[in-house]
């Protein structure tokens, strides 16, 4: 009798484990899909799910902490392996893995370049601390300056002052562009003292439609060690799990940020490319209220515990956008 007791437990136990799956409604495997690509799936297991990802190419780029998920991710035309994954609460892992195609390229959109070049450049320093009522610091930018350079035409930023954490920003108008909503912002940045900046921020900012979309970004050096977003709605910034150290010191480092509006109040950030490492981040946030009409980007420098003084060279600022 125990005997059969035995094999019947031991056949429960496997027909349990055989409850537990992943449904894949879109896409389709094998499909050839646009972007954003839209993914919507389930999970199902004998124990409560407690989480749900998706991989690209064995890169993470979205939790929910659901047994389901409906979410848009932006992904690079080509080819990708997409792994759909669930977790429940015994730590049994369910895995559906996709082939998927995303088809075209992105269109040619337009393209405002040598930003550093341009005349009008904005400046403010209290306005750049927490809350926007920060300290004030020293700080200045130079233009057209030939070393070090690129192109012979660099913008060269300094931060200094005496005040621990103190910032400065600068951005550049570039017009009300209401018809833009993807964005690809391009830069390249040099400086020489790893240890001085608390961060460096690379923003782009949109207002239409009664919305102010901000698209900031931060390499937090001395803080989380990561890139950071900005969270619009919520007003924090939001580490994305990617690796920012000091980036190299005394060489011309190229980053590329991706951003693209929805049709609502939601910005995503795409991707992140430094140094030709791209990275998925896949984040979207809710956004602010704006009255106002206006395209620009900007750069912003902190400051750290000591408010020690450096440097960043700007050169070959871009952004396109469609």
């Amino acid at each position: 009798m125990r005997k059969h007791l035995g094999i019947f437990c031991a056949f429960f136990a496997l027909g349990g484990a055989a409850m537990a799956s992943i449904t894949v409604s879109s896409p389709a495997n094998g499909a050839t899909v646009g972007s954003p690509t839209q993914f919507t799936a389930s999970a199902t297991s004998p124990y409560p799910v407690t989480a749900m990802m998706i991989y690209v190419d064995n890169v993470s780029v979205y939790t929910t902490y659901t047994a389901s998920l409906n979410t848009s991710l932006a992904l690079a035309p080509g080819a990708h392996y997409v792994v759909v994954q669930s977790w429940d609460s015994t730590g049994a892992v369910q895995k559906a893995p996709l082939n998927i195609n995303v088809a075209g390229s992105a269109p040619a959109g337009t393209t405002i370049a040598d930003i550093d070049q341009r005349s009008g450049w904005q400046n403010c320093t209290v306005c750049a601390g927490a809350g926007g009522n920060g300290t004030a610091a020293s700080f200045s930018l130079t233009q057209n300056v030939a070393s070090p350079s690129m192109d012979g035409r660099a913008a060269h930023f300094w931060l200094g002052g005496s005040t621990p954490y103190s910032d400065a920003l600068w951005w550049n108008q570039l017009g009300a562009e209401p018809n833009a909503r993807h964005f690809v912002y391009d830069v390249y940045f040099y400086y020489t003292n790893p240890n001085a900046p608390q961060a460096l921020e690379f923003d782009v900012n949109q207002s239409v439609g009664g919305i102010k979309y901000i698209f900031g970004t931060q390499c937090d050096i001395r803080g989380s060690h990561q890139w950071d977003v900005w969270d619009g709605a919520s007003k924090h910034w939001v580490a994305t799990g990617i690796a920012c150290p000091a980036p190299p010191t005394y060489r011309w480092n190229h980053l590329t940020w991706e951003f693209y509006r929805s049709g609502t109040n939601q910005g995503t950030f795409v991707a992140i490319t430094l140094n030709g490492v791209k990275t998925y981040v896949n984040r979207t946030f809710n956004q602010i209220p704006s009255s106002t009409n206006e395209l620009n980007v900007a750069f912003q420098m902190d400051g750290n515990y000591a408010q020690q003084a450096y440097d960043v060279w700007l050169d070959k600022i871009s952004l396109t956008y469609w």
